[in-house]
């Protein structure tokens, strides 16, 4: 991830507090936090975590008990999508008009194009099976060590325990019996979702890191806070990797709204296997008896390189478009 040119005269204050910031037309405003921006990005990490796991957890648990499974499923949809409006969006923008005063530049308040969605957009398609593929390899090699090893057997055993409640949670969520339901499972898990999650990641903590790193620093250390913040055991390597391509896009086409549109569309894919196929395909992550790891290994290359190649036209695409 390339950083962009700056010119002599827009270089960052010299006390590193300073930051100049480019919108989709070129013109660049520059931006004094008012605190550390590395403080800032962590308090937005432990602010965020704390609200919504803990808070969130705990009110979740006040309302509907400890016995989740029973609670009324929309009400849980609802609870869901307000904690994660109140306890990740909102404190995004409060922390960004805090700290910075300047909450369109922060979280990158510019529409893009609709060929940069598209050309993004390419990029989920081909990570979608790719990261599939991963987690197929991933689980085969954790499955021959767990035999062979009582200390890698416990191990997996423990994480498959908090795998199967991942599971669990998110099987009742994506369930639907009506149109309504439908409706509602697409709202609450790619539509809110896309919104709180990349203003607070992609937006507020991964901009806060990039006045003091480079941009590939930045987005790669978010998308490990990510991946982190999901509790997805065997999951966490294809979510850093999904959350270092949403911030590529956002620092690329210095837009929120494309890593939006992405973790939207990632995520609506994922519902609409899920209705297609149903949980024992999507849901559950164990290898299969059948398993080729061969053939699954080829198609992971394959993916890769046809990856490999949309970043560079993505690359060129910009730079092109520096230069027009």
């Amino acid at each position: 991830m390339d950083e962009q040119n700056n010119k002599p005269d827009l270089e960052e204050n010299k006390n590193g507090e300073g930051n100049n910031t480019e919108s989709g037309d070129g013109f660049r405003n520059e931006i004094v936090p008012r605190i550390s921006p590395i403080t800032a990005g962590i308090i937005g990490l432990v602010g965020g975590f704390f609200l919504y796991q803990i808070v969130g957890g705990l009110l979740t648990l006040l309302i509907f008990g400890v016995n989740l499974q029973n609670a009324p499923v929309n009400s849980l949809r609802l609870m869901t999508m307000a904690g994660q409006t109140l306890f990740i969006l909102l404190p995004a923008l409060v922390f960004s008009k805090m700290f910075y005063e300047d909450v369109t530049e922060i979280i990158r308040f510019h529409l893009p194009k609709l060929e940069e969605i598209l050309l993004f957009g390419a990029g989920i398609i081909i990570l979608t099976p790719l990261l599939q593929y991963y987690i197929a390899i991933q689980e085969y090699f954790i499955d021959t060590w767990a035999q062979s090893s009582a200390l890698i057997n416990s191990i997996k055993t423990n994480l498959d325990k908090l795998n199967s409640l991942v599971d669990k949670t998110y099987g009742n969520l994506l369930s639907a019996h009506s149109v309504f339901e439908v409706v509602l499972v697409v709202i609450v898990v790619s539509v809110v979702p896309a919104i709180c999650e990349e203003t607070m990641f992609r937006g507020f903590i991964m901009r806060s890191f990039e006045f003091k790193m480079k941009p590939v620093w930045a987005a790669l250390l978010t998308a490990v806070f990510f991946g982190i913040y999901h509790f997805n055991p065997y999951g966490l390597i294809p979510l850093i990797g999904l959350g270092f391509y949403f911030g590529f896009a956002a620092y690329k086409s210095n837009s929120i709204f494309v890593p939006m549109s992405l973790h939207f569309f990632n995520n609506f894919i994922a519902i609409i296997f899920y209705f297609i196929y149903g949980d024992e395909d999507i849901i559950n992550s164990s290898v299969s008896k059948g398993f080729d790891l061969g053939s699954t290994a080829a198609a992971f290359v394959l993916l890769f390189a046809l990856f490999g190649i949309l970043l560079f036209f993505i690359h060129r695409y910009y730079s092109r478009k520096k230069i027009v």
